[in-house]
């Protein structure tokens, strides 16, 4: 595959490329583009959702790896505060954030509602589904996998979300 890997600290090497969205090239096209947890970041999320569309071929693919860190409930907090505990008792030099540091960082970030949106007016969703997260800042004793098994017994909720979709065939889908 040729790969161009681009975020404004990407790492040196010949895929990186230590740039926004929104200065890659107008007339670049690439088969597939995969974000990962990069979206809710993004100031101007409509115009780098249509460069998304315009830089995907007809069958190109928009892979999203996302989160939606509003869905941080009581439960879903009390479970991550416990094991954040126990990583910082086990591994002092690992830090991971409380969960109320976390929810104030993200709380001017984008909403997954919002992506969603975004991604529903521009995108023909081929696959959507809730997946584990936490995971993510823990390590440790906190794996995906009993992160999954505890969102699969409802005693926590997904933060995170997969998004597959291509570019609707107008260029837009459900706006009004």
């Amino acid at each position: 595959y040729d790969v161009t890997a681009i975020d404004p600290v990407a790492p040196e090497g010949p895929i990186f490329r230590r740039i926004k969205l929104e200065d890659l090239e107008e007339d670049a096209s690439f088969d597939a583009v995969v974000a990962s947890r990069s979206f809710h970041h993004m100031t101007n999320l409509d115009q780098n959702l249509d460069r998304v569309a315009r830089l995907l071929g007809e069958d190109g693919r928009f892979i999203l790896d996302e989160f939606a860190w509003e869905r941080l409930d009581e439960p879903t907090a009390h479970w991550y505060e416990g094991q954040r505990r126990v990583l910082v008792a086990a591994l002092p030099d690992r830090r991971a954030p409380t969960a109320e540091d976390w929810l104030d960082y993200h709380a001017d970030l984008h909403r997954s509602e919002t992506v969603r949106a975004g991604l529903s007016a521009r995108f023909e969703e081929l696959t959507f589904e809730r997946v584990p997260y936490l995971w993510r800042y823990l390590g440790g004793p906190a794996t995906a996998e009993l992160e999954e098994s505890l969102i699969e017994s409802g005693a926590i909720q997904a933060l995170g979300f997969r998004f597959v979709g291509i570019p609707a065939p107008d260029g837009s889908l459900n706006q009004e």
